[in-house]
């Protein structure tokens, strides 16, 4: 005789799941956006600072034109978007290992993929770790040494200082590395994102003194510059690739913040204001060609100059600390 079918008791009262650590991960992600803008971005969202000057000052071997400046800002423009945007958001960030980005997790990917460890490939490791490195040396000297340089802008008369109090700043960055980033990390992300929220401003206010600048986001004026400049663009080009000067910490730290929060707080807000930034600086040149010895610091309205200069010294300390302490993280695991 057939039994009528019961529910058993365990099925009436299910017993609820463990909460996934993805789920907290999800709960956690505006915290995980915020820190990774002061963090991975620290490097590359202070290059706004040097970039677009350095690259006019390298142009301007025979004069500059019209045509320089917008090649110039389309040279900037789409380096972020080939170099940061296509490699390493889009293609190099998905190659992780266990979670884990930099340098030493591709070659133990390559390895295990090789079953070896054959010795071209650690040659290739240690040259990528070497150009870490060089980035980790060029971000302090110059970040901080061009936020200082604005003060000269301020008042003439620190001009004789701005060496001084830079190498001051840098000493004192390496002399709290040993006590860690741990009691400031609080501050980096909220300080960036004001940062990086004014460099925005600043592009926008300036973009409509030549609207013109909005045609740099045509390749074709890239491209035109490099053919026209002959080998001189390439020295143009060591100037423009100080643009993307710690895109390699999108990858080295995925691990501590993931892929998803790096992803979006590059596409919502970091790359669109570097973006604004190099646009305003560039139609600011274009309206008033003398601004090019310091378009950033001069794009900033009349009374706002010292707090930016102000700002811009806590951005790139924020930065320099955060580049240093991959250095050290980069050493430890080679070791």
């Amino acid at each position: 005789m057939n039994q009528p079918n019961e529910t058993p008791e365990r099925d009436q009262n299910p017993t609820p799941l463990p909460p996934s650590p993805h789920d907290n991960r999800n709960k956690n992600l505006g915290k995980l956006v915020l820190g990774s803008i002061g963090v991975v971005y620290g490097d590359i969202g202070t290059s706004p600072l040097y970039a677009m000057r350095e690259s006019l000052h390298a142009a301007s071997y025979d004069g500059l034109d019209r045509n320089d400046v917008i090649g110039v800002i389309s040279l900037l423009i789409w380096t972020l978007i080939l170099i940061v945007t296509v490699k390493y958001v889009t293609l190099i960030m998905r190659a992780d290992n266990k979670g884990e980005g930099g340098t030493l997790s591709l070659v133990a990917l390559v390895q295990q993929s090789l079953k070896k460890r054959p010795g071209w490939l650690l040659s290739i490791g240690v040259i990528g770790i070497s150009l870490f490195f060089g980035d980790s040396m060029i971000t302090p000297a110059m970040s901080v040494l061009s936020a200082v340089e604005g003060m000269d802008l301020v008042a003439p008369s620190f001009g004789n200082f701005v060496l001084p109090v830079t190498l001051l700043i840098i000493l004192g960055l390496f002399l709290f590395q040993s006590q860690g980033t741990e009691r400031v990390a609080i501050l980096f992300g909220p300080t960036m994102v004001a940062w990086i929220t004014v460099m925005a401003g600043l592009g926008i206010y300036h973009i409509s003194d030549d609207l013109s600048i909005l045609t740099a986001f045509n390749p074709i004026h890239a491209g035109s510059f490099l053919i026209t400049n002959g080998f001189a663009s390439f020295i143009v080009l060591g100037s423009v690739f100080l643009a993307v000067t710690g895109g390699e910490a999108l990858y080295a730290d995925m691990g501590h913040f993931g892929r998803r929060p790096i992803r979006l707080a590059w596409a919502l807000l970091v790359f669109p204001s570097l973006t604004l930034s190099y646009l305003g600086q560039g139609a600011l040149v274009l309206s008033h060609p003398e601004a090019a010895e310091n378009p950033f610091f001069l794009m900033a309205p009349e009374g706002f100059l010292f707090p930016l200069v102000v700002l811009a010294m806590a951005a790139t300390v924020i930065a320099s600390q955060a580049v240093i302490s991959g250095a050290f993280s980069l050493t430890q695991q080679a070791i």
